[in-house]
């Protein structure tokens, strides 16, 4: 009886690793892949564009028509609130009213 557990004990470590490998080799049932890329936050988006220029001042209009975002009042709105949040975690500045620029 000790021996067919040992066995049976053996075989099971053996199918977990098994399917270790084969979860991060084979696609799932629905074609897409295991771990899927996250998609961009808006965070990083903004970040992005600020990393790539990084010696501009931005306006949050003009944030929005680079980063294809709508410029309706209520959007902007919410976009201040993240730069704002953004300031406060000392990734970004305020070298004047209503502009934001990376912080060297």
């Amino acid at each position: 009886m000790t021996g067919a557990l040992a066995e049976t004990e053996a075989r099971l470590t053996e199918l977990a690793t098994a399917r270790k490998v084969i979860a991060e080799l084979a696609p799932t049932d629905d074609g897409g892949e295991l771990d899927p890329p996250e998609p961009t936050t808006v965070y990083q988006a903004i970040m992005n564009a600020f990393n790539q220029q990084s010696d501009r001042a931005f306006r949050v209009r003009e944030l929005h028509e680079l980063l294809g975002m709508p410029t309706d009042d209520p959007a902007m709105n919410v976009t201040r609130s993240r730069l704002g949040r953004l300031t406060r975690q000392g990734f970004l500045t305020q070298p004047g009213r209503g502009r934001y620029q990376k912080r060297t």
